[in-house]
């Protein structure tokens, strides 16, 4: 686990992960103000994961990390900045005999809902459960899939009103 900082110097996020094989390539789309929205493209596995991010009110398109497989895409939509992801979790194995693992499932939790399985629910199971915080980034490794994944989370704002009577 690392801790990034901003340009202050104040801490910001906190980098872990991530879980799955060592196939691929390392990728990192950084930490942003929060998640917007995930596309999965899957079938045996997860062959692809492309997301949304919000900087300072404004989307931002991360990446495409992974391969052109898959059959099933899903498309999941967060009702920003309201709703935000605060747990991830998963399956990985290998997806052909000898090969290296790779993500067969994933599931996301927000503070609000939550979305899949998607994928096959088969290999050794991981989960990220967090209490006061959420996933602002996405890092991970991917080659022909999405071999591994790992997130950049930081503290969850509270917002209230105060109403003055």
């Amino acid at each position: 686990m690392e801790r990034e900082n901003d340009e202050t110097g104040e801490k910001k996020a906190i980098v872990v992960g991530p879980w799955g094989g060592n196939g691929g390539a390392a990728w990192d789309d950084g930490s942003y103000s929060g998640v917007r929205e995930i596309t999965l493209v899957y079938g045996r596995c997860i062959d692809s994961i492309r997301v949304v991010y919000d900087r300072n009110g404004k989307p931002v398109l991360g990446e495409k990390h992974g391969g052109n497989g898959g059959y099933t895409t899903a498309q999941i939509k967060l009702q920003f900045p309201e709703e935000f992801l605060t747990t991830v979790t998963g399956h990985c194995s290998p997806v052909v005999y000898g090969g290296s693992p790779v993500i067969r499932s994933l599931t996301f939790k927000s503070n609000r809902r939550t979305f899949g399985p998607f994928g096959v629910e088969e290999g050794i199971p991981f989960s990220f459960p967090m209490e006061g915080g959420h996933i602002v980034g996405f890092k991970g490794r991917c080659g022909w899939y999405l071999d591994a994944i790992g997130f950049h989370i930081t503290r969850a704002k509270i917002r209230f009103t105060i109403q003055v009577i």
